[in-house]
């Protein structure tokens, strides 16, 4: 995929599956921190409910990445390998 250059849509698509799976993880964290909460364990719930708080951070992030992709064509993206 980079060895050619990239398929900005490709990318949107992989990202909106990304942003996807971590709304499924967030909702779950969000459950599971209403549990701990009424089951009266406070520092469990409170972590659960920092990890919902990140995640949609995360996911913000996702979106903003989608953005930047939208006004950009293939020739104006770079990829830096880490």
């Amino acid at each position: 995929m980079c060895e050619h250059g990239i398929n900005v849509d490709q990318m949107k698509l992989a990202i909106g599956q990304s942003d996807d799976a971590l709304a499924m993880v967030q909702q779950w964290m969000e459950q599971l921190h209403h549990l701990w909460d009424h089951g009266n364990r406070p520092d469990a719930s409170a972590a659960l409910a920092q990890t919902s708080v990140l995640l949609g951070e995360a996911r913000g992030k996702l979106e903003s990445a989608i953005k930047a992709l939208e006004g950009t064509g293939a020739d104006s993206v770079s990829v830096e390998r880490v």
